[in-house]
């Protein structure tokens, strides 16, 4: 800074000013100390800065997501990163894995780097009771996707229950009843309501609701298929299957393809993902919005970190049926069973 003053013909308070987007400097010497930092390539050092700050504000937030690379994921990152960028916010972001030690370590790297504030797409079974003095001491927490476990913060989520509701209902006014289910480890919030969906509509409507075509614990796209392939094969198969979210239906999809069921069999995939309506018969879908969830989330934690000490809120965001074909395909009277 001293250099860049000394090369401008101005104080170093100027530097810092001009730096740090303070008011107070005219045109003419605002151009010869931008001019200066071209010529030096200077780089400000944010950790000085941010030590000499009274509030101690380090600009930075933090993100805990399941798996970056899951389209979910990634569409609800960048949603948070777009309203942090606005803000001239850097957002860190890490994956869990649906691991609770490797969550518990992500948000404790965090809070090391002081980072103003967190967001948590929690894992399955994880509780966060062991935040309860961050949170009193005023750290700004917000759960996105999921809400937390013993202990009362701010979160985002869908309406998973009600939309699995209504992903069975849709199904079940098309003419089917015996509908499978495919879904995630139930100690995972989201897999649990869906599941509870399920059973709710089946229940309301008579349906028998056998033990063989509901399958829970499944995490990848390989055990879907397997899953799918072993439905098929049932003495009695479903006429329908609602898979429980994306990766799951993608399974669903390909062993349909392998027996040449895919015309024959229903799907509704809770989640879009890419390509699904590309497919033959394109996919339909409960589409969450990632984007709407990270951006809510966010605009929320940003309020809280300006000072809003209202209750914990909870935001409940509704996901929508979007009919291609798939869940649309009738039952027929007697469904082959694939070999």
């Amino acid at each position: 800074m001293r250099d860049v003053a000394a090369i401008a013909g101005v104080g170093i308070k100027t530097v810092s000013r001009v730096v740090n987007g303070e008011a107070g400097v005219s045109i003419d010497l605002m151009t010869r100390v931008q001019a200066a930092i071209v010529r030096l390539d200077y780089r400000q050092d944010l950790n000085a800065s941010l030590l000499r700050r009274s509030e101690r504000k380090t600009a930075t937030i933090g993100l805990v997501l399941d798996d970056i690379s899951n389209p979910f994921s990634s569409a609800l990152g960048r949603s948070v990163e777009d309203v942090a960028r606005e803000r001239g916010v850097l957002v860190f972001a890490g994956s869990c894995e649906e691991d609770p030690a490797r969550e518990r370590e992500l948000i404790a790297d965090l809070q090391a780097r002081r980072v103003d504030g967190i967001m948590v797409a929690p894992a399955g079974g994880a509780e966060h009771s062991y935040l309860l003095s961050e949170s009193r001491a005023g750290t700004a927490l917000v759960f996105v996707d999921r809400p937390a476990r013993f202990l009362d913060a701010d979160s985002v989520v869908s309406d998973n229950e009600g939309a699995a509701q209504s992903a069975v209902a849709h199904l079940a006014d098309g003419g089917h009843r015996r509908i499978a289910f495919l879904g995630d480890d139930a100690s995972v919030y989201t897999a649990s309501a869906r599941l509870a969906g399920y059973l709710s509509e089946t229940s309301r409507r008579d349906f028998e609701v056998d033990p063989e075509i509901v399958r829970s614990g499944i995490r990848s796209i390989a055990e879907a298929e397997a899953a799918t392939a072993e439905l098929l094969r049932l003495p009695r198969p479903p006429t329908a299957i609602f898979a429980g979210q994306n990766l799951l239906a993608i399974g669903a999809v390909r062993a349909l393809r392998a027996a040449g069921l895919e015309h024959s069999v229903a799907l509704v995939s809770f989640d879009d993902f890419l390509l699904a309506d590309l497919l033959e018969p394109a996919v339909t879908v409960i589409a969450q919005d990632p984007a709407g969830i990270g951006r809510a989330g966010a605009n929320l934690l940003f309020e809280r970190l300006d000072g809003d000490r209202s209750p914990s809120r909870h935001i409940v965001l509704s996901p929508i049926l979007i009919q291609r074909g798939s869940g649309e395909i009738a039952p027929k009277r007697r469904l082959r069973r694939a070999r």
